[in-house]
This record gives C-alpha cells, sequence and structure tokens, in this order.
C-alpha cells in the first residue's frame, strides 16, 4: 500500500468546504510530518486553491502551546471551518505482542517516531501511518463556547482564544486517534492550561485573592506550581508500559486471567462512558493498585486516575504511577486553601470529561481480612468538585477485589503482635516484587451495584457523607465471592486445634455452600459440582504455604491449621465472616434466651441481639435496627415460622431449632473478636477505679496480657491477639464509658463488662461443642 493509496483513504477537507472556507491546523512534530500533511491536503484539493495552514505541535505537554501562528490566522469570517490533522504512526504487531520496551526509550517511542525512523517506516510499512482529521468546526462556534466557559477580561483575549482553539484541536484530534488505537488511550490533554483558561477557577482566584490580600499574579504562580505537583501526566507509552508491569508483578504468583464476570465489565463501561463515575475497590494488599488498572486496561477502558498515598511517590515507582494515571497529593493541605480550590477544579475537570476516578474507599490495607471502616477524605474532595462542578447522576462503582492467597498477610500478622512495617522504597518494591513468586491461586474482580447520587452533598453534609461510604461498603461486601481457601479456613479453623479428615471438611464444605446458595450469595466457580475430587489439588498452594497441614500416614487423611499459622489462616476466614454474623448473633442469642428461665424468652433474645451487635459495632457493618431485625426474623423463619413458641419452650425449644440451624457458625466467625475483647475487659478490670485507660497503654499492655491468656489457655487462639482487635476493645470500652477513671461506678461497671465477655466466650465454647457433637454423630 503506496503513499498515495494512503492519501486516498480520507478527505482532509470537510464536506464541500474550499478555499476561503477552511483553516487547516497541522498538528506535527516535524517538517517531515508536515510535508506529509500539506501533500494530503493538496491531493484532496486540486482546483480548490490554497486554504490557509497553521503549524503545531501539540503532542509536547511539556511545555505551553505556542498558539502566536494561531492568533493572526483565526482573523477569518464567522462561518470558516477550522479543521486540525494529525499524522499517527501505529507500531507493528511485534511491538505490540512484545509490549513496550527499555530500547524504546532510548531509540523512540514506536508511535512517536523521528523522522529517520517514519521514512523507513513508510518506505517498508506504509499502513502504520495514518493521516487522521478531527472534527471540524465554525470559528464562529469556537468562539461561543470560549467566551461561555473561559474568563476573558484581560488585553490578550485574541491569545486566550488561540490557545483554546489549539486545546480543542487536540481533543477532536485524539478522539479521531481513539478510533485506531482503543479507548485505553484516552487520556485528559493539556489540563493545567484548561484550567488556568477557566471561568469558575478564575472566579476562585479572584475571591482567593480578595480575602487572603495576596495579589492575584502571586497566586496563579503557586497555582501552577501545584499542578504541575498534582496532575497526572499519562503517556501512551507509560501507560503500556505500566499495563506490562502490572501483568508481570501479578503473573509471578496468579493465573493470568483474573476472574470477573464479563456482562458486569460491559455495564460498567456504559456507567464510565456516559456519568461522572468513581471506581471504589477493597483493598487487601499493593496489588490491588494493579488489579483494577489491568482489568480495565485489558478491557479498553480509558485509563483510571487514581490517587496515591505518598508513601508511593518515592523514585522509579512515583516516576511510572505519575504517567501512568496516579494523583499524588498531599498528606496534609487543611489550611492551604489554594492547594483544595486546585485540586477540587482539577478533580471537577476530570469527572466532568468522564475520566473515571478510583482508589481504595478504606484508605490502607486490611490487616484482617475484613473489610475496614471507609474513610471520608478522598471521597469527600471529589464529592466536593462534583458539587462545585453541579455534576449529576453521579456514579459510585464499588469493586471487590479478593484472591486465593495473599503474600502480604505473613506480614499482616507480623504488624499485629510487634513493630509496624518499614518505609516504602525502591529496594522495597524490588525484594516485594522477588517475594510474589510462588503459587497464589487466582484474583477475584466483582463489580457491586453503583450507588448512584442524583447530585453530590453540600460540602459540609457529614451525614450524608457516611451514609453515602457506609452504602459502597455494603455493597462491597455484598458482592465478595466466597472463595475455597475462605471456607476451607473456616472450617478447620472452627474445630482446631483438632484436625478434620477430608471427609469432614468436604461435609462442612457442603453445608456453608449450601447455607451460602439458600442466600444466593456470591460464591468462586472453584465450587463445581466436581469440587469434591480436586479438593487435595486446589488445597495444595495452601500446603506449599504452611498454612494448612496434611497428616497422610495414618487410616485417613487429615487436614488441620498449621503450626503458628492461626492469624493467616483466620484473615482468608474473615474475607467472608461477614455473610455469617447475622447468624452467629442468632446462634448465641438464642442460646442465652434458653438459658434464662422464667424470664420472657424473646425479651431476653432481641435484647441479646442488639447487645451483640453494639458490642461488635467497631468490626462489621450493619443495616439499620429496623432493617437489621427484620433480616434477623426472615433468617429464622427459614428454620422455622413458629420460631417464637419454640423459643419460649426453653431447653427443648432451643434443641429443635439449634438442630435445624446447620451449619453452626458462631464460634467460626465471633471467637477472636470476643477474645480479644475479653483481654481488653480483663486488664481494665483489673486497674484502680481513680486510674484512666489510655489507648496507647491499652493495646500495648494487652498484647502482653493477651499473650499470658493464650500461653494460660484462657483465650484460645493466638489469632485473638492483635493491635487492630485491641484498639477496637478499647473503642468499645471507650463507647461503654469505661475508660475515664473521672465517670460513676466505673470498678463496677467495668468488672462486670469483664464478666458479661467470659460469658460470651462459654456460649462460644458450647455452640463449638455443639457443633462437634453432631459431626461425630
Amino acid at each position: 500500500m503506496g503513499l498515495n493509496t494512503r492519501y486516498e483513504l480520507q478527505n482532509p477537507w470537510p464536506g464541500e468546504a474550499r478555499q476561503g472556507e477552511v483553516l487547516f491546523i497541522l498538528d506535527a512534530r516535524n517538517t517531515f510530518e508536515q510535508s506529509l500533511l500539506r501533500r494530503w491536503i493538496a491531493h484532496h484539493g486540486e482546483g480548490a486553491g490554497q486554504a490557509p495552514t497553521v503549524e503545531l505541535d501539540l503532542s509536547d505537554e511539556r511545555h505551553g502551546i505556542n498558539s502566536g501562528p494561531l492568533v493572526a490566522a483565526l482573523d477569518v469570517p464567522a462561518n470558516t471551518l477550522v479543521t486540525p490533522l494529525r499524522v499517527t504512526w501505529l507500531p507493528s504487531q511485534k511491538a505490540i505482542n512484545s509490549g513496550p520496551r527499555l530500547r524504546d526509550l532510548v531509540f523512540g517511542d514506536p508511535r512517536h517516531p523521528g523522522v529517520r525512523q517514519a521514512r523507513k517506516i513508510l518506505n517498508s510499512a506504509p499502513e502504520r501511518m495514518h493521516l487522521l482529521r478531527g472534527e471540524p468546526d465554525t470559528v464562529g462556534n469556537l468562539r461561543a463556547r470560549f467566551e461561555h466557559v473561559h474568563k476573558t477580561e484581560n488585553s490578550d483575549e485574541n491569545q486566550a482564544f488561540a490557545s483554546f482553539v489549539a486545546r480543542q484541536a487536540v481533543v477532536v484530534l485524539d478522539l479521531a486517534e481513539r478510533q485506531l488505537q482503543g479507548g485505553r488511550y484516552k487520556v485528559p490533554r493539556r489540563v493545567a492550561d484548561s484550567l488556568m483558561a477557566s471561568r469558575p477557577y478564575n472566579e476562585a482566584l479572584d475571591t482567593l485573592a480578595a480575602q487572603s490580600g495576596k495579589p492575584r499574579s502571586e497566586l496563579v504562580k503557586e497555582a501552577g506550581d501545584y499542578m504541575a505537583e498534582m496532575v497526572s501526566r499519562p503517556r501512551t507509552f507509560w501507560l503500556d508500559f505500566y499495563a506490562k508491569f502490572n501483568k508481570f508483578c501479578l503473573g509471578l504468583g496468579y493465573e493470568e486471567d483474573i476472574v470477573c464476570d464479563q456482562a458486569d465489565v460491559e455495564k460498567m463501561r456504559q456507567l464510565v462512558r456516559e456519568y461522572p463515575s468513581m471506581l471504589l475497590w477493597t483493598h487487601k494488599t499493593y496489588l490491588d493498585g494493579m488489579v483494577v488498572p489491568k482489568l480495565l486496561y485489558d478491557n479498553d477502558f480509558p485509563m483510571p486516575h487514581m490517587f496515591g498515598g505518598a508513601n508511593l511517590n518515592f523514585p522509579g515507582l512515583g516516576f511510572l504511577l505519575h504517567r501512568a494515571g496516579a494523583i499524588f497529593i498531599r498528606r496534609s493541605f487543611q489550611d492551604n486553601e489554594l492547594y483544595k480550590t486546585t485540586l477540587r477544579h482539577y478533580i471537577g475537570y476530570l469527572m466532568e470529561k468522564r475520566f473515571p476516578m478510583n482508589w481504595a474507599f478504606e484508605g490502607t490495607r486490611s490487616r484482617l481480612g475484613k473489610l475496614m471502616p471507609p474513610r471520608y477524605g478522598l471521597l469527600k474532595y471529589v464529592l466536593e468538585a462534583c458539587h462545585a462542578t453541579d455534576a449529576r447522576n453521579i456514579h459510585i462503582i464499588p469493586i471487590s477485589i479478593s484472591y486465593d492467597l495473599i503474600r502480604d498477610v505473613e506480614e499482616y500478622a507480623t504488624e499485629q503482635t510487634s513493630q509496624g512495617k518499614g518505609a516504602e522504597s525502591l529496594r522495597w518494591l524490588i525484594g516485594y516484587i522477588r517475594s510474589l513468586a510462588r503459587p497464589m491461586g487466582k484474583i477475584y474482580v466483582d463489580i457491586g451495584k453503583p450507588v448512584v447520587l442524583e447530585r453530590a452533598p453540600e460540602p459540609d453534609d457529614k451525614l450524608a457523607l457516611s451514609k453515602i461510604a457506609f452504602e459502597v461498603a455494603v455493597e462491597a461486601n455484598h458482592v465478595t465471592a466466597i472463595t475455597f481457601p475462605s471456607l476451607v479456613t473456616m472450617s478447620l479453623l472452627g474445630a482446631a486445634p483438632r484436625a478434620l479428615t477430608q471427609e469432614e471438611v468436604l461435609t462442612d464444605l457442603g453445608a456453608l455452600l449450601k447455607w451460602a446458595r439458600d442466600r444466593k450469595l456470591h460464591i468462586s466457580r472453584d465450587f463445581d459440582a466436581a469440587y469434591a475430587d480436586q479438593l487435595p489439588s486446589v488445597i495444595s498452594i495452601m500446603l506449599d504455604e504452611g498454612i494448612v497441614t496434611r497428616y497422610d500416614e495414618g487410616p485417613e487423611v487429615v487436614y488441620g491449621i498449621g503450626l503458628n499459622q492461626q492469624a493467616v489462616a483466620s484473615y482468608y476466614r474473615n474475607t467472608v465472616i461477614h455473610f455469617f454474623v447475622n447468624k452467629a448473633i442468632i446462634e448465641l442469642a438464642l442460646l442465652k434466651a434458653s438459658e434464662n428461665a422464667g424470664a420472657n424468652a424473646l425479651d431476653v433474645f432481641w435484647a441479646e441481639v442488639d447487645q451483640l451487635r453494639d458490642l461488635f459495632k467497631f468490626e462489621f457493618f450493619y443495616a439499620p435496627t429496623e432493617e437489621f431485625h427484620r433480616q434477623i426474623r426472615q433468617e429464622l423463619d427459614r428454620y422455622d415460622n413458629d420460631w417464637p413458641t419454640l423459643l419460649s419452650q426453653g431447653p427443648v425449644g432451643f434443641t429443635q431449632l439449634l438442630n435445624r440451624m446447620t451449619p453452626l457458625v458462631a464460634h467460626m466467625t465471633l471467637l477472636i473478636y470476643a477474645e480479644a475483647y475479653s483481654v481488653v475487659a480483663a486488664m481494665a478490670a483489673r486497674m484502680d477505679h481513680a486510674e484512666t485507660l489510655d489507648e496507647a497503654d491499652c493495646i500495648s499492655n494487652a498484647l502482653k496480657f493477651g499473650r499470658q491468656a493464650y500461653l494460660q489457655r484462657r483465650i484460645s487462639s493466638e489469632a485473638s491477639i492483635g493491635k487492630l482487635l485491641f484498639r477496637n476493645g478499647f473503642k468499645m470500652l471507650q463507647s461503654r464509658r469505661l475508660t475515664d477513671a473521672r465517670e460513676p461506678d466505673l470498678s463496677a461497671r467495668r468488672l462486670e463488662q469483664s464478666r458479661q465477655l467470659r460469658d460470651l466466650l462459654r456460649r462460644l465454647d458450647l455452640i463449638r461443642a455443639i457443633g462437634l457433637a453432631s459431626r461425630g454423630s
């Protein structure tokens, strides 16, 4: 296919326009590309005379656009069609297959060849060269849009208008180029220039200048520095490089294909295309930040902008992330109004242009496996930006990321009982990547129903913000996949320290799966009809990691939790226990009611339900009280519609109910939390009544007190010893006014709280015994 053939593929002239009606903007990086575009115009312009052309290099974002040549050219009739043209070079199939290489940094990106390389491509593979025409628009239309959106109260309005036209040329040319290269290369261009020229941002600067007394010029200069710091600078090469880096890192330990429902991906694509969107994902490991970009890149989504923590903005990784969509913001800027204003308008610009924002809404990696309480900071900034730009139909899409195994869990278990993690650095990153090279199974991504806001709440509406975050968290929990490791560890931890035969493990899995399927919970595809036959192979990676131990020299094969691995195993169990919390509460409340002879059993039951809900409110997300009670009744109705009558019959009725409630899960679900709280409560009960309990001292002392309690077997598991568990135990005491020495009747109430938790542990142990006995029968 020769050059003339390439010229014939598209006509650069818009419609029937001819000389005097067209102004061509040639986006060319060198004289060779300029000549290609001029010859293309001439090839189709015989008899049309010479249309004016302006050559601009719109590709270099390191410097502002030199729109000077465009100023005079735009002094034309309002009906003149401004028509941008560009030469686009596609990489060879070999380069596409291999992905970006470091040599491309030295010899040039094949998508942006130098003159010599471009001539070579044109001679050997002319099909890689494409001539593009952006959508034309009249000078009159462009000027009307410019005056509507941009502030024009300066003496150089013509220059500002020329810069605006140049930026619009970039937009329409990029749109045409994406038809060739794909939606994954949709990136914001000339962001700082657009913000600096926008009317709302300039009006905000005027307000700040008046309030602060600073000269406006000084604020503009300072804002420019902030934009250089925060605005992401994505490039095609670095997007490809980041995708290759993510694929490499994830491929070291995980299967290549991410397990995800493709129909859900397509629904999300439509939402992201039509509405301002946020993708909020659960956070279990550093790899989460690779999983979502990889999924979107593989499915040709526009590049998502991701908020990055300052801890990852170190040399090497920070450079790469900044060029692949990461936005690094300062840890603290509450008193810097200019910084907040600039960030708000930047985010608003991205949302308006339909660039999805994505980040881990928990704010930190979950060290226990279950969902952490969401942090509101980034959500608040984004919603404030949406409020400032009057965004409508905002879609917040919860995404749950799950893994069969996670390399970080051993580190989490150590962190919970000793010193915190070390600082991230390039050396740390290299070591972390090396540690991934061991089989860890599959990665699962599950996309929840979006939380839709007609409009963003008022910036100071904290209640609305917390409700939105709660809805996102609940939906993320709801779509989390029940995986094989989560149920295996749940079964084995429920029996520990006893080992289970393979048949007993399968029986537990069968009961748990039936319970989950009856409630239409999301279950991993690993649990197909043949999962029982595949148990030895599926469990093999857990055996290799030492999480599970296997003994096969006796008459039966038995499995148990590995030595000193209870904390690690608990992590995987915790990823799904939110599904079982209500049932666990029911079991404990039924037992409490059955033991209170003479009292109204139903009243005792509901009082205990609410007591347990309040006790563990820092651990789990509950529905509002009325809905929560409805869920409890609905669960009990599954076993017997007349359960209140059975409950009133005391131990006999309790036994009948419990026999129908297999599997029993209270001990599998709540034991480590109850044990951790009992450690904190017992420690508080030993204190002098005039002594205030401090959070830091509480956690530090509880680590020692908990170790002793475990050695004395007053608690059953080392998984019950941990900083986060003890911190929430302290919050529980604080919420019940048991920490401040000035509170009345402190000693007696502390003793009573400790007694209640000991009684809770007794009931958990009893339910565990009933479960084991029923397994034996």
